[in-house]
């Protein structure tokens, strides 16, 4: 067996980590990871052939005792822990700080506008796109160099010890939890294993003394970081900056929405009762949807304010943002207004945008809603509610996507698939409507855009 520093030595003399057997740049290491329908460990000599310098294996790998390539065939314990060990052993060569980020909804969009106000004033590394898991973070690690000033990482999980694992290889200097909420439950379990999963990141930034940016109006967040600190005697409290949107006197960062026609517009100041110092009120007009992206852009400041970004730079960095990965999106076709945030859904996300398009004051409206993965006991309860809130808001039009839906009592009209939807779509060709579409990847209601 190979150990982490010989390993990460050989790293340095051939620096490109490949895991993909059709992708072999000359004089790279190929990595052999398994998956449910995959072993990479049967593509180690393939790669090797291809042009790998060397192969990491934790299987053993038949060869002829006269083959050249046996030297290069590299056996370690588990190729996936072998992965993360090698990126924190790389994440270690820099003095960076690194912003750690999970949560339930909103971390990509946080992810994204933390990196862009931060960008005003340093050279970042951030995660690309939703790399944030397992095999996402360790590849997001090796991305750093020494011409970085900062990275931004983002963790997701969908079971428990997941975000302790990603922690322990990112190693973050600091962090924030943007929420927690009732998804992912068919591998959490419960509500309280979301906690207690996103909290690990608390865990690891309370024991390492780091600075946390919490969300003071968030209940469950306050609740998570006062159990940490009254079980945590060993450590000192770290650093700990709130923002939000109440007037409690601990908040650094305060923000209030000023309007959401259809993006959003707030304000936002610095805040300290201590000193008796107020900022005065700064206005940001978004292009964003939604008044629920107030926390996000709340987040956003406060870790600008910290690394000393000037006020004018972050306002400049907000209000230029504008979101591409189906999120928060408002699209203008030629013949309607699509809102479109077709990458998630799970009960929390869910309400925010009803709740967010309901308050919009456009007209005729229209919702294309998939259904929600992962609720294990709960799906059915889950969908149930999502129905009710539908007719609550008593939209013009909903068309609700997924077999789930047709166990609830429900008056809207339900399709099987996307391909139901598209055919439609083509057949009433609705037009003028304001359509929002939010669904999970799986329903790919992605590709109605193109149609509306």
């Amino acid at each position: 067996m190979v150990d982490i520093k010989a390993l990460y030595k050989l790293y340095q003399q051939h620096p490109q980590i490949t895991t993909d057997s059709r992708d072999c740049p000359e004089g790279s290491i190929f990595l052999a990871l398994k998956g449910e329908s995959f072993n990479g460990n049967q593509f180690a000599l393939q790669a090797l052939e291809k042009g790998c310098s060397y192969a990491i294996v934790d299987e053993d790998i038949e060869t002829s005792h006269l083959s050249p390539l046996t030297s290069h065939l590299l056996k370690v314990d588990n190729c996936l822990q072998t992965f993360k060990d090698l990126a924190r052993e790389h994440r270690r060569q820099f003095q960076v700080p690194v912003v750690g980020i999970t949560g339930t909804n909103g971390k990509t969009t946080t992810k994204e506008l933390i990196r862009t106000v931060l960008a005003e004033c340093y050279n970042v590394m951030a995660t690309e796109g939703n790399f944030n898991n397992d095999v996402g973070v360790p590849k997001t690690l090796f991305r750093l160099n020494e011409d970085h000033d900062i990275a931004v990482v983002e963790m997701g999980a969908s079971h428990p010890g997941d975000i302790k694992t990603l922690v322990e290889t990112a190693e973050p200097t600091c962090g924030l939890i943007t929420n927690v909420g009732r998804a992912h439950l068919q591998g959490f379990g419960s509500f309280e294993g979301v906690c207690q999963t996103k909290g690990e990141l608390y865990d690891f930034l309370v024991s390492h003394e780091c600075p946390i940016f919490i969300n003071r109006d968030n209940e469950h967040l306050m609740r998570m970081i006062q159990e940490r600190s009254e079980t945590n005697t060993q450590h000192p409290t770290p650093d700990v900056y709130f923002y939000g949107q109440s007037d409690s006197e601990d908040i650094l960062i305060r923000g209030e929405v000023i309007s959401c026609a259809p993006f959003l517009k707030f304000r936002w100041r610095e805040q300290d009762f201590d000193t008796h110092y107020t900022s005065a009120w700064m206005e940001v007009q978004t292009h964003l949807i939604g008044a629920y992206n107030l926390d996000n852009m709340l987040a956003a400041i406060i870790v600008g304010y910290v690394n000393n970004i000037p006020f004018e730079q972050i306002n400049h960095a907000l209000e230029n943002y504008v979101p591409t990965n189906n999120r928060s999106q408002l699209t203008e076709t030629a013949t309607n207004h699509l809102i479109v945030d077709a990458y998630n859904a799970n009960p929390t996300s869910m309400k925010a945008a009803i709740d967010n398009f309901r308050l919009m004051e456009v007209s005729p409206k229209m919702a294309i809603l998939g259904k929600m993965g992962e609720l294990g006991d709960v799906c059915q309860e889950e969908h149930q509610k999502l129905v009710d809130m539908l007719k609550e808001a008593k939209f013009d039009e909903v068309w609700l996507v997924g077999d789930e839906f047709k166990q609830t009592d429900c008056p809207f009209h339900i399709f099987n698939n996307i391909e139901e939807v598209k055919a439609a779509i083509q057949h009433q060709q609705p037009q003028g409507h304001y359509i929002l579409i939010k669904g999970s990847n799986s329903n790919r209601l992605f590709e109605l855009p193109a149609l509306l």
